[in-house]
């Protein structure tokens, strides 16, 4: 596998003046970019949100999940310190693509919980992988990270690619009506730490 920096540029945004490095790879033929606050080269204990694409929550303000909300808090939270990062991965739907995730939503307006719905489209739970994500904290320059996440399954990941990870630290939301059972499922039968 390979993964290559192809660009780096200012990123002023509602939450303060980050860098946007943008990657390429050969793996997924996606690109992939981190939002970067201060100088992380070289440093230990990097406050890092590993977060993937949900065109639903993070764009459209969809309740139906969390996303878009722990998008928004990691952002701030990084904003608030000297160094951080934000991996913004393009694994849409866990991993499936938005035209499946949409499959899984109108299957879940029918009663089928998260879980269930990707398991009868015929794939896996989560086919997230965190190769690339690691890789591309190695390039970044990065010694070891704090990590943002509910999903033991990203610790796991990014611990197997050769990260370092000091803390798992939790990132908490609001429920709201329209994701409750999509949480209770996370938590019940993804093992996430809600």
């Amino acid at each position: 596998m390979k993964v290559e920096h192809f660009a780096t540029a200012d990123l002023p945004s509602q939450f303060g003046n980050f860098k946007i490095v943008a990657f390429t790879n050969n793996r997924d033929g996606k690109d992939h970019v981190a939002i970067v606050n201060g100088d992380v080269k070289g440093k230990q204990g990097v406050l890092t949100r590993i977060h993937s694409e949900c065109l639903t929550g993070d764009v459209f303000g969809s309740l139906k999940c969390d996303c878009g909300d722990q998008l928004d808090l990691a952002l701030q939270q990084i904003a608030e310190e000297e160094v951080g990062i934000v991996l913004y991965m393009r694994q849409e739907g866990r991993g499936i693509g938005l035209a499946n995730k949409v499959k899984a939503y109108s299957l879940q307006d029918g009663g089928l919980d998260t879980v269930e719905a990707n398991l009868h489209l015929g794939f896996d739970d989560d086919l997230r992988n965190y190769d690339i994500s690691a890789e591309m904290l190695k390039i970044l320059g990065v010694e070891s990270i704090i990590l943002m996440t509910n999903n033991p399954s990203k610790v796991e990941g990014l611990s197997a690619a050769g990260v370092t990870i000091e803390e798992r630290r939790p990132i908490k939301t609001t429920p709201n009506p329209h994701n409750f059972k999509y949480l209770d499922t996370k938590r019940k039968k993804s093992g996430h730490l809600l």
